[in-house]
C-alpha cells in the first residue's frame, strides 16, 4: 500500500495492484465486442448522434428509442438501457419512467445519467426513474451526484462546481440506497458500490471540449453492464476504455475538433490488451 496525493488536495491510500487484479478490463472489452449488446438510449438531443457512434465503435449496437409508446417494450429486450436527463421533455420524461420500470422488471441493467441535477423538474424526473427500479449504475459529475441525493442545488448547469472527492461520501450512500454502482466523473474518476472504490486516472482535458463525451460514457456503461455482471467492474471498464481511447486520440490530434473524430476511431482501435496494459485503475482503501 502506498500513500499518494490524490486529486483536489486530498490524501488517500492506494492499492498498487495491477489493472488486471482490480478489474478484468481485457475480458470486459472482449465481452462487449463478442456479444454486441443492444443499448437503448433515452438521451439528450445534443449528443444522440455522437453517442450512437461511440457505441458502434466500441462494439455495441445503439437504439435511440425514447418515445413513450415503445420505451417499455424496447427496455424489455435491450441488453442495457441509458436514461440521460440532458434535454428532458414531458414525452421523454414519461418514456424514461416506463423504460426504467421495464428494465427493472426484466432484470436488464439500466444506467442513470442525471445531467444538470439540481434543477427541480429534471431532478424529479431522475428520482422518479430511481423509484421505478434500482439502476445498475448512476453516473454524473460531482455536483450532479450531490444534487441527486438532495444535498445541494447542483452545479452551473451541466458543469460541476464541486471536486470529485467532495461527492464520494454521497456516492457511497446512493450506491447503498439503490444497490448499484455510482461513478463520479472528473479529472480522476471514482467508482463505488458503497464499500469498494476504484479510480481511473487516464484521459485528456479535450474530453471536456467535445459535446457528448460524458453523456456517451453513460451509454458505454450500459453496454458493459449488459455483459459484465458486477456494476462497479462494468462502470470502471467503460470509463477506462473511453479514457485510454482519449489518450490515444489526443496524441494524434491538433485540437478538439480532430480529437472528437480520433476518439471515435480509437474506441474501435484500442485492443483489449492495450486497455489492460495502459489503464491506470487503482483501488482506494476504505
Amino acid at each position: 500500500m502506498t500513500d499518494v496525493h490524490m486529486a483536489h488536495g486530498t490524501t488517500g491510500t492506494i492499492d498498487t495492484a495491477t489493472t488486471e487484479q482490480a478489474v478484468d478490463l481485457a475480458g470486459a472489452l472482449r465481452a462487449v465486442r463478442d456479444n454486441n449488446p443492444l443499448v437503448q438510449c433515452l438521451t439528450n438531443i445534443v449528443v444522440a448522434n455522437f453517442t450512437a457512434n461511440v457505441l458502434l465503435s466500441a462494439g455495441a449496437s445503439p437504439a435511440m428509442v425514447d418515445n413513450s409508446h415503445e420505451a417499455a417494450d424496447f427496455a424489455a429486450i435491450a441488453g442495457g438501457v441509458l436514461i440521460n436527463t440532458g434535454t428532458p421533455y414531458p414525452e421523454t420524461a414519461k418514456a424514461m419512467l416506463l423504460a426504467a420500470e421495464s428494465a427493472a422488471t426484466h432484470h436488464n441493467p439500466w444506467v442513470l445519467d442525471p445531467v444538470a441535477a439540481g434543477l427541480p423538474w429534471r431532478t424529479d424526473v431522475a428520482r422518479n426513474a430511481l423509484a421505478a427500479g434500482d439502476p445498475a449504475i448512476i453516473r454524473g459529475n460531482a455536483s450532479e451526484i450531490i444534487a441527486l441525493a438532495g444535498s445541494s442545488s447542483g452545479g452551473r448547469g451541466t458543469d460541476s462546481t464541486d471536486p470529485v472527492t467532495a461527492a464520494l461520501a454521497t456516492a457511497k450512500q446512493l450506491a447503498r440506497t439503490y444497490h448499484c454502482a455510482v461513478a463520479i466523473s472528473g479529472p480522476v474518476d471514482h467508482i463505488t458500490d458503497g464499500e469498494r472504490v476504484l479510480t481511473v486516472s487516464n484521459g485528456h482535458e479535450w474530453m471536456t471540449r467535445v459535446t457528448g463525451v460524458g453523456c456517451s460514457l453513460g451509454a458505454l456503461m450500459a453496454a458493459f453492464a449488459a455483459v459484465v455482471p458486477n456494476p462497479v467492474d462494468a462502470a470502471t471498464a467503460a470509463t477506462a476504455l473511453l479514457c485510454v481511447a482519449a489518450d490515444h486520440a489526443a496524441a494524434e490530434s491538433r485540437a478538439p475538433g480532430s480529437f472528437a473524430t480520433a476518439l471515435v476511431d480509437q474506441l474501435y482501435l484500442v485492443s483489449p490488451e492495450q486497455l489492460a496494459a495502459e489503464a491506470d485503475v487503482r483501488a482506494l482503501a476504505a
